[in-house]
């Protein structure tokens, strides 16, 4: 019987049957159907807790999630833990969206994120699944954070060791130690209050008191304003002012154009870390689809979804691109926020260019051999920051002069490549403007690369190339059907286009739900598991 758990007082045999008829009448949405008869005391056996007794009596719901990467693998882990039934629609050959893999020839290659944050998010999902983030990989904290190499050839490590860190910046300038340890005071305080707001909840939803109390937290100081004007009132060193500037591009954002609460990025590489995973970033997309096969999940590639059917404002089934109908009383989107619209026929205006977040220009290359002295991030600045972002958002061009970002983590885990080896990760941004990229267009950025890693000391590495591998703008947009390549969905420039990104829970029609960069909260691998607990937290709430 029932025995005083979720609430319930305890039962004696008497009303036992009338008390087991009224929970089945208040969780069942079919409860007249439930309940045949209820004066057979049979029809109710002893069963453990309340979901379980709801999934003895009622069919299982059907979720279909549009896209299977990180955001999408999370979402049907946790909604087939509790008793879903969830078919994930990958339109390409393999999981993981933009978090994905190239392994040609003994090298491996993360071909989206290179580092990851907050890892206890991560491991909270391996729990919700039923399992531990430690059974399935490894991690290692990447110290220090990188180099950073400017445009005169001064060069500076960014260490995590405090003492070490604040000696590097007393030597560059000494008043700009005090303005780091306010710059981070300033993230630990918009921390705070996103975690218990922001990175919790839906927009627009009600405010409960936890979160209401939260905004004690709020500054009242360099938080309003623009981003790249709060790092200036933090530091004198036009090189740290570079250094902390880049951060907005964490986002696909211009610090010129982005709000100063976008300083919470900054403080949480620094006090949470940069992980990297041993065997590549890879490895976690291929324990998550491992879970989700061991919960039932449906899994299928090349399974395009061109249509989202609704009835009566609400969510019915998807269309396939080759005519298969797949039912569902719930639909999760995983790709780009803006191609909803097109997915339902509502007839919106698409996303335009000058709404979308930044692209990149991304060169993969395997050498036969290793660089000396080279960390496993490196930072080549641009010579005229404040040009570059001009080009890439106001001219919407690749820049004359691009600042290039360098991942080696082969320097970190030598399984990423061939004995003595070394795998690069090279990346300049880009506009998502939806340009032709022609084979004249990518030598040329090509070129401008290089010419800016020659300028900073980075050695000629065509002739110890073994593999390569180029992705523009077009190629990105094309292989993940995002808008002109846009690898974070809309901008985050302005108070708006930060804080009221495209919701979680469509306002247009019943059942159908969005997860992942491109929707709230934002960018970044943890973000996206949080987007997903966000969605999943939502379905519970409305759709059981």
């Amino acid at each position: 019987g029932f025995d005083g758990e979720d609430g319930f007082a305890p039962i004696n045999s008497k009303n036992k049957i009338r008390v087991a008829q009224s929970f089945l009448f208040d969780l069942c949405p079919i409860s007249s159907m439930c309940v045949k008869d209820v004066n057979a005391k049979r029809k109710f056996p002893e069963i453990g807790s309340k979901r379980k007794r709801l999934f003895r009596f009622m069919k299982k719901k059907k979720a279909v999630i549009i896209g299977g990467g990180l955001g999408g693998l999370a979402t049907a882990l946790r909604l087939a833990k509790t008793g879903w039934q969830v078919t994930v629609c990958e339109q390409s050959d393999s999981f993981g969206g933009k978090m994905n893999s190239w392994r040609p020839e003994g090298f491996s290659f993360d071909t989206g994120p290179s580092l990851i944050t907050m890892p206890w998010i991560f491991a909270d999902l391996f729990k919700a699944a039923g399992s531990r983030l430690e059974d399935h990989v490894e991690l290692t904290n990447v110290a220090p954070l990188a180099d950073y190499v400017f445009a005169d050839g001064a060069r500076l490590t960014y260490s995590t060791e405090m003492p070490a860190w604040l000696e590097t910046i007393r030597r560059i300038e000494p008043r700009d130690a005090d303005g780091f340890l306010r710059f981070m005071e300033l993230g630990a305080r918009l921390f705070q209050l996103s975690k218990e707001t922001f990175l919790r909840f839906s927009p627009f939803e009600r405010p409960n008191l936890k979160s209401l109390k939260s905004l004690r937290h709020f500054p009242l100081r360099h938080a309003w304003g623009n981003y790249q004007s709060a790092v200036e009132a933090h530091f004198q060193s036009p090189y740290l002012r570079q250094l902390f500037g880049r951060y907005p591009t964490y986002v696909g954002s211009s610090p010129y154009k982005s709000p100063a609460t976008l300083a919470v990025i900054p403080y949480i590489e620094y006090a949470f870390g940069g992980w990297h995973v041993r065997g590549g970033l890879y490895r976690l997309i291929e324990s998550l689809v491992g879970l989700a096969q061991n919960l039932n999940v449906e899994l299928l590639t090349g399974a395009r979804v061109r249509k989202i059917e609704h009835n009566h404002r609400r969510v019915s089934a998807v269309e396939l691109a080759d005519g298969k109908r797949l039912e569902a009383d719930v639909v999760v989107m995983n790709g780009d926020a803006s191609t909803t619209a097109s997915m339902l026929g509502t007839g919106e205006k698409e996303q335009a260019p000058q709404e979308r977040s930044l692209s990149g220009v991304v060169l993969l290359h395997g050498l036969r051999q290793q660089i000396d002295g080279l960390a496993h991030h490196t930072v080549y600045f641009s010579g005229d920051y404040q040009s570059e972002f001009a080009q890439l958002f106001d001219e919407r061009r690749f820049p004359d002069d691009p600042t290039v970002y360098v991942c080696a983590p082969s320097r970190t885990d030598p399984t990423l490549a061939p004995a003595g080896g070394e795998t690069l990760f090279i990346m300049a941004n880009a506009p998502a403007s939806g340009d032709a990229w022609t084979g004249a267009q990518t030598e040329a950025a090509r070129a401008r690369i290089f010419r800016r890693l020659d300028a900073g000391g980075f050695p000629d590495i065509r002739p110890d190339t073994v593999v390569s591998d180029t992705w523009t703008p077009r190629r990105i947009g094309e292989r993940y059907l995002m808008p002109g390549g846009a690898i974070y969905g809309a901008v985050s420039h302005g108070w708006k286009r930060t804080f009221l990104r495209p919701p979680n829970q469509d306002g247009r029609v019943a059942g159908l739900y969005a997860v992942g960069g491109s929707s709230h909260p934002g960018g970044g691998t943890p973000t996206v598991l949080l987007s997903a607990e966000i969605v999943c937290d939502l379905i519970r709430r409305h759709e059981t």
